[in-house]
């Protein structure tokens, strides 16, 4: 599983400590974290996850989040959301009329993830 491409984002999550650790589940690495702040990392991509309550500012945010292999990431995240029970929407890859193949996510935090496959 390869990060090609995520955009930062301040989620506005109910439970900041179980935000994090659904991003560790997930594969990302937390490589800073102090006082509500936290900076995760995957290859050479970064986003941020703030402690941070305004949903009316937050529902502005989205992941976009392009991998290697998309049925990798969808098998994944379905045993990452199963074993621990995380809150979190998950819509099965969908193939879109324009051609674009995508899973849509809904964390724990409120951001919509767009996790689409690398164009080969």
């Amino acid at each position: 599983m390869k990060a090609v491409k995520l955009r930062p984002f301040i989620p506005s999550g109910q439970d900041y400590t179980l935000a994090q650790r659904f991003f560790e589940d997930l594969g990302f690495e937390k490589v800073y974290s102090n006082d509500g702040l936290s900076i995760f990392r995957m290859g050479e991509q970064e986003f941020f996850l703030q402690n941070f309550h305004n949903q009316e500012f937050q529902e502005n945010f989205m992941v976009e989040l392009i991998v290697e292999d998309l049925d990798g990431w969808w098998t994944h995240i379905q045993a990452v959301v199963r074993e621990n029970n995380y809150p979190v929407k998950i819509k099965e890859p969908t193939i879109y009329p324009w051609g674009k193949r995508e899973i849509n996510l809904i964390d724990l935090s409120g951001v919509c993830w767009h996790i689409s496959e690398a164009t080969k």
